[in-house]
């Protein structure tokens, strides 16, 4: 799977569109790119805009829900990718994945809720989707959301 077409391809037969770039809720650019890599900023799971779900996991959120969440995340970290990058047939890899869950005090599952993100990078960017990653636990995130998602990806030259 190379090139930009192949990418939007798997999204439509995943079902999914690419969203709109959510503008930041504070002093900070949704992306950057540095040499060959691409940082996000967190993307909570914005969806037209709006913060459907808020809440923690574990107490107003379920596990289940959580996790979705954390999928629509992730399509807003692709979103801010190719904002910077021009394609996400340029991604080489995703090389490593954040995911924050504002967790009720017993909620241990965070693993399990930031599944949601990766296995949506899996998804749509097969082998170039496998990343590194780190799921933690935190007593509250940005408006109230119950997940946020950050990546580093790795371009090509283009």
């Amino acid at each position: 799977m190379s090139g930009a077409g192949s990418v939007e391809a798997r999204l439509a037969e995943l079902g999914l569109t690419l969203p709109e770039v959510a503008p930041p809720v504070a002093a900070y650019v949704p992306a950057v790119v540095t040499g060959p890599y691409v940082y996000t900023s967190g993307q909570v799971p914005l969806v037209g805009g709006r913060l459907e779900v808020t809440g923690k996991v574990g107490a107003e959120v379920g596990p289940e829900l959580a996790k979705e969440l954390a999928r629509t995340c992730a399509l807003n970290a692709l979103a801010a990718v190719k904002s910077v990058a021009g394609d996400l047939g340029r991604i080489v890899r995703v090389v490593k994945v954040v995911g924050f869950v504002a967790s009720a005090p017993d909620f241990t599952g965070q693993p399990q809720v930031i599944n949601g993100a990766s296995e949506l990078l899996g998804q749509v960017l097969g082998e170039r989707g496998r990343h590194a990653r780190s799921a933690v636990g935190v007593a509250v995130l940005p408006l109230g959301a119950p997940v946020e998602v950050e990546m580093q990806v790795e371009l090509s030259d283009g």
